[in-house]
């Protein structure tokens, strides 16, 4: 029998979670570390001054977004979970009511009420509160809130931003520290972008842009502030 050509589809909504926390923790480790570390050498602070307050930011950074990942998450979860709750006592006290409704829903996307009662009978047979779940709660299993994976991969991906402007600047001569700081901070904000675009299947150059553009934006803003501050004090 001839094969059919089709190829078979890769969706990328199953990464919703961790990719949304993964590039919001870089790009805030690469922009809130690169915009300290211009800040305390505008200053006129001394290399390991620089590097102190760098270190110590990439540290509070990744810990603060960690933390701050695992309780937004974790209160989302308790919803979805407070809602299971519901559902399944619903299910024990009416399960024609609840099978009326699934019905319903059928019906709604296109459905005949014949094919909709019968899919919704169908379904049914199995593990009826993840139906429900799925077609009246709208919580689907890959896209359910997991505070843990939140919470590491911003985590990791702050303190692998927050290391590139740290180096940079603690590496480079002291003349071009801030330039070459500068120069590689846009460049990781740029790819930081484009990255995204691609793992989340979205238009790549207007990704990046947007990333780069804002970046530098609350970069510089941060590091003036930091300027400010350190000449008066």
């Amino acid at each position: 029998m001839p094969r059919s050509g089709r190829q078979s589809e890769t969706h990328l909504s199953y990464r919703t979670g961790w990719l949304r926390a993964a590039v919001l923790g870089a790009n805030d480790g690469i922009v809130s570390v690169a915009g300290l570390v211009l800040g305390v050498a505008a200053a006129g602070a001394s290399n390991s001054a620089i590097v102190i307050a760098g270190v110590s930011g990439l540290v509070a950074g990744a810990l603060s977004m960690a933390t701050g990942e695992f309780v937004s998450v974790s209160s989302q979860r308790d919803t979805e979970l407070a809602d299971l709750r519901i559902e399944k006592r619903e299910l024990a006290a009416d399960p024609e009511g609840e099978l009326e409704e699934l019905i319903k829903i059928y019906e709604s996307r296109g459905l005949s009420r014949v094919l909709a009662r019968q899919v919704a009978v169908e379904l049914s047979r199995g593990d009826r509160l993840a139906v429900h779940a799925r077609d009246e709660l709208g919580m689907a299993e890959a896209r359910r809130a997991r505070p843990f994976q939140a919470a590491w991969a911003s985590a990791l991906s702050f303190t692998v931003g927050a290391v590139l402007p740290l180096l940079a600047i603690s590496l480079a001569p002291r003349g071009a520290r801030v330039a070459v700081c500068v120069a590689l901070t846009l460049v990781a904000l740029g790819l930081l972008g484009y990255l995204g675009a691609v793992l989340g299947g979205a238009p790549r150059l207007k990704a990046a842009a947007r990333v780069l553009i804002w970046g530098a934006i609350a970069m510089a803003a941060t590091s003036g502030i930091g300027a400010l501050t350190g000449s008066i004090v």
